[in-house]
């Protein structure tokens, strides 16, 4: 849809392509009419995204969104203020961003967005990851 289509301009924007990256979400299934997951939801597919993780031992992790990044930074993550920002955790650099869904909602965020991009572009080329 409209969102999928903005990250794949996103990731374009700093030379990515979804064939270069992984997608992983922090549910299995879409939650009925596409509302916020409950605790108990996220609970019972995390171990898999960990799992997922362990096997796949990425260097970055990207969350697209407030209930990402609130679940795999920190449940005080605020998008708007700490977005762009890396954090280390087992080794693993995971930054939040904005969902290309709320993009759709809020244009004016597109530029922060595209900021993150760009820190992200910067961060795959200081850590030489070959994508």
């Amino acid at each position: 849809g409209a969102a999928g289509k903005l990250l794949d301009d996103l990731l374009e924007s700093v030379g990515l392509s979804r064939d270069s990256i992984y997608i992983a979400n922090i549910l299995k299934c879409r939650p009925p009419q596409n509302r916020d997951p409950l605790p108990d939801e996220m609970d019972a597919c995390l171990p898999y995204l960990r799992e997922l993780v362990k096997l796949m031992r990425p260097q970055i992790i990207v969350c697209m969104g407030r209930i990402a990044a609130q679940r795999l930074i920190s449940p005080d993550f605020k998008v708007t203020k700490e977005h762009g920002i890396f954090y280390e955790k087992a080794g693993c650099l995971i930054m939040g961003t904005f969902h290309p869904a709320f993009l759709l909602r809020d244009p004016r965020k597109k530029g922060d967005c595209f900021e993150d991009f760009l820190k992200l572009q910067d961060k795959i080329k200081e850590l030489n990851i070959e994508i």
